[in-house]
Formats: C-alpha cells, structure tokens, sequence
C-alpha cells in the first residue's frame, strides 16, 4: 500500500516565533496560530486555534533558560496530542540544559536526560535540533531524533572571507572533535585551548596547543554564554601573533557580561545562528539564518526524504 502523507502544520512557541515565520515560509505553509492566555500568577496555557486533528505538525521553539520557554515546548506538546495530531515533532533548534548531561560530581541531575524523557512523556513522535551540547544525548531520547550541523551554514561563510593561513581553533579541548571536523574541510590547520575553572563559568588559567603566528584564526564552539572562554582566548591568540580571531558559536546566550566582554574584546566578529534571539544587537555579532536548514529538513521528513546530507560536517 502507498505511504499515506498527512497535512503538515507548523507552529511556534513565543521566544521562537520570528524564527518560526522564517522556517514556515521557507517550508510553504503559514505559521499556525496558536494563543497563549496567561493567569495574573504568571501560569500560561497555549491553544491552538486551528484543527490538527490526524496532521502532522511541528512545532518550534529552543529550551534555553528561563523554565518557561521548556515549559511552553512541553504545553504545546501536550495540547497536540489531546487534539489527535498525528504525529509530533519537536524542532528545538537549540537545546537546553543540555551542558547537564552527565554527573560530573556527587549528588547532581543528569537534567539533559531529564529533558528527553519530559519531551517523549508530554507526546512528542520525534526530534529536530542543532548541535547538541554533546551527541551522545541522541542516546537519551527512545524516538528518532535528527541532530544538524550548523557547518552547513557556517562552512560556505567562512569559505566566502577568502582567508588565507587560515587555522581552526577549539577554546577547550571538548571541542577538539567539532574543530578538526571543520580544518579536514576547510584543509587547514588546528590549535587547541586548555583551559582550567575553578567554579562555572569563570576561568582560572589557559594555554594554547599550538603556534597561531602569523594565522588568521577561527574558534569554533556550539555555543557562547557568558563570552568569557572565546574573549579570553582571541585576547591570548592575539598575543601569540595572530592575524585576526574570528569566533562561529552556534547557539548564542550571551548572558551576563557577554556584551561588554565581546565589544571589549579583539574578536573581529562572533558569527552565530538565530537559533535564540538576541537580547540586543551589535556590530561584532554576524547573525546567519538557520531557518533554510530547518524548513528543507522538516521538508523531508513530512515526505519520508534522506535528510543523511545534512549530517555531514
């Protein structure tokens, strides 16, 4: 029997909607409409205002702290479900608390898996995201999950700079997999980062593995929160000779001090996706759409496509 194709409806939490009207129009179809009433003690309930009723429908929207924005996801999961939709799948282009994803010392969450079982326990059918934190928290998830890479968006960028001695650089060394993935395509060289804490986000001491001189250098990470790892080392790569320090992050948090640390900084621009919105703007941030990758990729899902081309780096 012929493989039956059910509508396709796409809908977006509210940190996510600018992000799911680009991906919606790249897809095709306009973004679904969906209402958020919001009691005065601040509990909210989203409805969706259109039948989905044996539809396919995705809907989109990143985890990234406050607890509201997973909160939202697992609400709009749950609603679809009691509306009969067919399947479900959640597009978290990023994933949060996902630096949680194992017990790094006694007596702490693993909240990443946390996560993927509240996801597949409010309904969700399956799983969209982009450059998870680790990849083994695919192996958290008992539903298909589709992993991108950004490098299908950043690659083609960092080949149009026309850079030349050009080096790939990892600000730690858990990155070293993610850097070298992007020198055997760009056919460049690689330098790592150590770097020691002595609590979360503060930084005690960093090296370079490496020599920089004379390199127009590119550190490559998934994502940036407080900016203090990606300044410290352009600052240090600096010192060691380098040409210029660019810096591609694909998920941008920018908490905190990042800002003022980043303008202060001699990263010549922080090349990020629209994964997250941006608290605010500024001219060393160079922001490239995520949303042709999405939609093409959420394409071939809903028409039992190969998506196996999007998970080359």
């Amino acid at each position: 029997m012929p493989i039956v194709t059910t509508e396709a409806k796409i809908f977006a939490c509210a940190q996510s909607k600018v992000l799911g009207e680009k991906i919606a129009k790249a897809f095709g179809v306009t973004l679904g409409n969906v209402i958020t009433s919001t009691y005065s003690d601040g509990e909210f309930q989203p409805s969706y205002e259109e039948s989905i009723r044996g539809t396919r429908i995705f809907i989109i929207g990143s985890t990234n702290p406050g607890p509201e924005n997973l909160m939202e996801m697992l609400l709009m999961i749950d609603a679809a479900k009691r509306a009969s939709a067919r399947h479900i799948t959640a597009v978290l282009p990023y994933f949060g608390w996902a630096r949680q994803d194992r017990k790094d010392k006694p007596r702490v969450p693993i909240a990443a898996k946390l996560v993927a079982k509240m996801l597949e326990a409010a309904g969700a059918t399956r799983i969209i995201t982009m450059d998870l934190h680790a990849d083994q928290i695919q192996g958290f998830f008992e539903k298909p999950v589709d992993h991108l890479f950004a490098s299908t968006i950043f690659l083609p960028y960092l080949q149009s700079l026309k850079l030349d001695n050009l080096t790939i650089a990892s600000p730690d060394m858990g990155g070293s997999k993610r850097a070298y993935a992007y020198s055997k395509a760009l056919e460049c060289d690689v330098v790592i980062c150590y770097k020691q804490r002595a609590i979360a986000n503060t930084i005690s001491h960093m090296e370079l593995i490496g020599d920089v001189t004379g390199k127009n250098v590119v550190l490559v990470d998934d994502m940036v929160d407080t900016a203090g790892t990606l300044t410290k080392a352009a600052d240090l790569m600096m010192e060691r000779g380098a040409l210029s320090v660019r810096a591609i992050c694909t998920h941008a948090l920018l908490s905190g001090s990042a800002y003022e640390k980043l303008e202060k900084s001699k990263l010549e621009e922080l090349i990020i996706t629209d994964s997250i919105p941006l608290k605010k703007h500024s001219d060393k941030l160079r922001v490239l759409s995520c949303a042709n990758l999405f939609a093409d990729v959420m394409h071939k899902v809903h028409h039992n496509k190969s998506i196996s081309s999007k998970f080359v780096m």
